[in-house]
Protein backbone atom coordinates (compact mmCIF):
# COMPACT_ATOMS: atom_id res chain seq x y z
CA UNK A 1 0.00 0.00 0.00
CA UNK A 2 1.44 3.38 -0.95
CA UNK A 3 0.66 5.01 2.40
CA UNK A 4 3.04 2.45 3.94
CA UNK A 5 5.83 3.55 1.56
CA UNK A 6 5.14 7.18 2.48
CA UNK A 7 5.07 6.28 6.19
CA UNK A 8 8.43 4.48 5.86
CA UNK A 9 9.93 7.43 3.99
CA UNK A 10 8.65 9.90 6.59
CA UNK A 11 9.89 7.63 9.42
CA UNK A 12 13.39 7.99 7.96
CA UNK A 13 12.86 11.77 8.09
CA UNK A 14 11.49 11.65 11.65
CA UNK A 15 8.03 12.99 10.74
CA UNK A 16 5.85 9.88 10.27
CA UNK A 17 3.90 10.79 13.40
CA UNK A 18 2.59 13.89 11.57
CA UNK A 19 0.57 11.87 9.04
CA UNK A 20 -3.14 12.29 9.65
CA UNK A 21 -5.50 9.46 8.69
CA UNK A 22 -9.26 9.94 8.52
CA UNK A 23 -12.31 7.73 8.86
CA UNK A 24 -13.68 9.53 5.80
CA UNK A 25 -12.33 10.01 2.30
CA UNK A 26 -9.96 12.87 1.55
CA UNK A 27 -9.63 11.89 -2.12
CA UNK A 28 -10.73 15.27 -3.50
CA UNK A 29 -9.94 18.84 -2.55
CA UNK A 30 -13.42 19.33 -1.09
CA UNK A 31 -13.35 16.08 0.89
CA UNK A 32 -9.83 16.75 2.20
CA UNK A 33 -10.79 20.29 3.24
CA UNK A 34 -13.82 18.91 5.10
CA UNK A 35 -11.79 16.18 6.81
CA UNK A 36 -9.17 18.70 7.92
CA UNK A 37 -11.48 21.63 8.62
CA UNK A 38 -9.49 24.01 6.39
CA UNK A 39 -10.12 26.10 3.29
CA UNK A 40 -9.86 24.02 0.11
CA UNK A 41 -7.17 26.30 -1.32
CA UNK A 42 -4.78 24.97 1.37
CA UNK A 43 -5.07 21.41 0.07
CA UNK A 44 -1.93 20.71 -1.95
CA UNK A 45 -3.36 18.63 -4.77
CA UNK A 46 -0.97 16.56 -6.84
CA UNK A 47 -1.82 16.34 -10.53
CA UNK A 48 -0.13 13.63 -12.60
CA UNK A 49 0.77 14.05 -16.27
CA UNK A 50 2.50 12.12 -19.00
CA UNK A 51 4.59 13.86 -21.64
CA UNK A 52 6.14 11.33 -23.98
CA UNK A 53 8.04 9.00 -21.65
CA UNK A 54 8.13 11.59 -18.85
CA UNK A 55 5.89 11.35 -15.78
CA UNK A 56 5.33 14.80 -14.28
CA UNK A 57 3.67 15.65 -10.97
CA UNK A 58 2.49 19.21 -10.39
CA UNK A 59 1.59 20.00 -6.79
CA UNK A 60 -0.63 23.08 -6.61
CA UNK A 61 -3.12 24.82 -4.37
CA UNK A 62 -6.60 23.36 -4.21
CA UNK A 63 -8.13 26.37 -5.97
CA UNK A 64 -5.59 26.45 -8.82
CA UNK A 65 -5.85 24.87 -12.27
CA UNK A 66 -3.07 24.06 -14.70
CA UNK A 67 -2.98 26.67 -17.45
CA UNK A 68 -2.26 24.89 -20.73
CA UNK A 69 -0.07 27.61 -22.26
CA UNK A 70 2.14 27.91 -19.16
CA UNK A 71 2.43 24.14 -18.92
CA UNK A 72 3.41 23.82 -22.58
CA UNK A 73 5.90 26.69 -22.31
CA UNK A 74 7.51 25.14 -19.21
CA UNK A 75 7.53 21.46 -20.17
CA UNK A 76 7.58 21.59 -23.98
CA UNK A 77 4.34 19.77 -24.66
CA UNK A 78 0.60 19.55 -24.07
CA UNK A 79 -0.69 18.61 -20.62
CA UNK A 80 -2.08 15.07 -20.71
CA UNK A 81 -3.31 13.67 -17.40
CA UNK A 82 -2.55 10.10 -16.42
CA UNK A 83 -5.45 7.67 -16.21
CA UNK A 84 -6.29 6.04 -12.86
CA UNK A 85 -4.39 2.90 -13.86
CA UNK A 86 -1.40 4.83 -15.18
CA UNK A 87 -1.12 6.89 -11.99
CA UNK A 88 -0.94 3.81 -9.78
CA UNK A 89 1.52 2.07 -12.11
CA UNK A 90 3.78 4.97 -13.11
CA UNK A 91 3.70 7.12 -9.96
CA UNK A 92 3.18 4.45 -7.33
CA UNK A 93 0.11 6.04 -5.75
CA UNK A 94 -3.53 5.61 -6.71
CA UNK A 95 -5.67 8.59 -7.70
CA UNK A 96 -7.05 10.17 -4.54
CA UNK A 97 -3.79 9.53 -2.70
CA UNK A 98 -1.27 10.74 -5.26
CA UNK A 99 1.41 12.76 -3.50
CA UNK A 100 4.98 13.86 -4.20
CA UNK A 101 6.53 11.54 -1.61
CA UNK A 102 7.95 8.02 -2.05
CA UNK A 103 7.17 7.99 -5.77
CA UNK A 104 8.70 5.71 -8.37
CA UNK A 105 12.14 6.54 -9.68
CA UNK A 106 12.23 8.97 -12.59
CA UNK A 107 8.99 10.77 -11.68
CA UNK A 108 9.54 14.53 -11.98
CA UNK A 109 8.09 16.65 -9.19
CA UNK A 110 7.18 20.33 -9.48
CA UNK A 111 5.65 22.63 -6.89
CA UNK A 112 3.48 25.43 -8.20
CA UNK A 113 3.79 29.03 -7.03
CA UNK A 114 0.10 28.95 -6.05
CA UNK A 115 1.14 27.22 -2.82
CA UNK A 116 3.50 29.96 -1.64
CA UNK A 117 0.73 32.24 -0.37
CA UNK A 118 0.16 29.88 2.59
CA UNK A 119 2.28 29.23 5.68
CA UNK A 120 1.34 25.54 5.54
CA UNK A 121 -0.51 23.25 3.13
CA UNK A 122 -1.86 19.70 3.26
CA UNK A 123 -0.72 17.22 0.62
CA UNK A 124 -1.98 13.63 0.65
CA UNK A 125 0.23 10.99 2.21
CA UNK A 126 -0.28 8.11 -0.20
CA UNK A 127 -3.90 7.12 0.43
CA UNK A 128 -7.37 8.49 -0.19
CA UNK A 129 -7.87 9.19 3.53
CA UNK A 130 -4.59 10.79 4.62
CA UNK A 131 -2.76 14.11 4.68
CA UNK A 132 0.23 15.79 6.29
CA UNK A 133 0.63 19.46 7.14
CA UNK A 134 3.83 21.03 5.80
CA UNK A 135 5.49 24.39 5.37
CA UNK A 136 6.71 25.33 1.90
CA UNK A 137 10.29 24.59 2.96
CA UNK A 138 9.28 21.13 4.20
CA UNK A 139 7.27 20.42 1.05
CA UNK A 140 10.28 21.31 -1.09
CA UNK A 141 12.72 19.31 1.07
CA UNK A 142 10.65 16.12 1.43
CA UNK A 143 9.33 16.06 -2.14
CA UNK A 144 12.58 17.07 -3.82
CA UNK A 145 10.44 19.21 -6.10
CA UNK A 146 11.36 22.32 -8.07
CA UNK A 147 9.22 25.47 -8.14
CA UNK A 148 7.26 26.36 -11.31
CA UNK A 149 4.49 28.77 -12.27
CA UNK A 150 2.04 26.79 -14.41
CA UNK A 151 -1.34 27.37 -12.74
CA UNK A 152 -4.16 29.89 -13.00
CA UNK A 153 -7.26 30.84 -11.08
CA UNK A 154 -5.64 31.67 -7.76
CA UNK A 155 -4.06 35.11 -8.24
CA UNK A 156 -6.14 38.02 -6.88
CA UNK A 157 -6.52 39.56 -10.35
CA UNK A 158 -7.71 36.20 -11.79
CA UNK A 159 -10.18 35.63 -8.99
CA UNK A 160 -11.51 39.19 -9.32
CA UNK A 161 -11.91 38.82 -13.10
CA UNK A 162 -13.95 35.64 -12.62
CA UNK A 163 -16.49 37.41 -10.37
Amino acid sequence: MSIERVREYFAEQGIADRIQEFDVSSATVDLAAQALGVDGARIAKTLSFKLGERVILVVCAGDAKVENRRYKDRFGGKASMLSHDEAATLVGHAVGGVCPFAVKEGVEIYLDESLKRFDTVYPAAGSSNSAIEMTMEELERYSGGSWVDVCKGWRPEEVQAAV
